[in-house]
């Protein structure tokens, strides 16, 4: 009887052992999939064709464990449009004139929503257009700068620490308005 039990206790431990395995290997498998924190964005074109458009009031930013974040505060909540690109330079809206950005690598942020009302009037007057944001420090942004409001769109030029994964994607608010964000990586998985 001793025995008995003792082989069945063995056997059950050793399938329990075989099953923590392939817990654990499957969750490693997952995690690989996903990379760095999770993360498995590329560093490919994201757009989104705008469904309404509405006015930019402000530019900010945030920094996260594994990510640094842009975000475009837009005056309505329907606002979605965008086109999110690494470039060799980031241009200028109407001048075409270049950017200069710090960073060993350039993101062209486009949110299609002007920096003015339907009067002309401006709706988001940065204090300084080379530095939007400050981002002296950060693990990934260098240099957030103004690229213009022309027909439509606003440019903001990203310059970041090198080629790295992002994703951009919309939020309702704060208040009645919404925001495009962008997430830079720190690094690749």
């Amino acid at each position: 009887m001793r025995g008995t039990w003792a082989r069945r206790a063995a056997a059950m431990l050793a399938a329990f052992g075989v099953a923590a395995t392939l817990t654990v290997a499957g969750s490693s498998a997952a995690t690989a999939t996903q990379g760095y924190c999770g993360i498995s964005w590329g560093s490919l074109p994201k757009t989104a064709a705008p469904t309404e458009t509405a006015a930019l009031t402000n530019v900010r930013g945030g920094r996260h464990q594994c990510w640094d974040r842009l975000v475009i505060d837009i005056r309505s909540p329907g606002a979605d449009g965008f086109n999110v690109r690494y470039v060799d330079e980031v241009t200028e809206d109407g001048s075409g004139a270049v950017v200069p950005l710090r960073g060993g690598a350039k993101l062209q942020v486009v949110a299609i929503a002007p920096a003015y009302d339907s009067a002309g009037n401006p709706t988001y007057t940065p204090a300084n257009r080379r530095e939007l944001v400050n981002v002296a420090g950060w693990d990934t942004f260098r240099q957030v700068a103004w690229a213009g409001s022309f027909e439509g769109q606003t440019t903001i030029g990203l310059g970041v620490r090198a080629r790295l994964p992002f994703r951009v994607f919309v939020l309702d608010g704060p208040g009645s308005g919404s925001r495009i964000v962008v997430d830079v990586a720190h690094r690749w998985s």
